[in-house]
């Protein structure tokens, strides 16, 4: 049986942030988001006022991101990208 077509959508706010990244960043959060297409259920869910939206915390060298994003079968959409601090309240402002 062959495996459904898995779409990735990005919201203009990932684009905007992921662009910003250095070039061996944006090569690892390649490979992070490559690993959330395959198994997505590898972050953890948020409950309140966040409920439905899925983080993925990486490091790359000592500094610590976060991936914010929800999926159902057939898509994976990417929220946010950024370090920690004021992660979670920026997010509550975009949702």
């Amino acid at each position: 049986m062959p495996t459904p077509k898995i779409r990735v959508k990005q919201t203009s706010l990932f684009k905007r942030q992921a662009k910003k990244l250095f070039r061996h960043h944006k090569q690892k959060l390649d490979d992070q988001v490559k690993a959330i297409v395959k198994d997505p259920t590898i972050g953890e869910r948020k409950r309140g006022d966040l409920s439905g939206v899925f983080f993925h915390k990486f490091k790359i060298k000592k500094d610590l991101f976060l991936l914010a994003y929800t999926f159902d079968p057939e898509t994976r959409t990417l929220i946010m990208i950024g370090s920690h601090e004021n992660f979670y309240r920026n997010l509550k402002k975009v949702r």
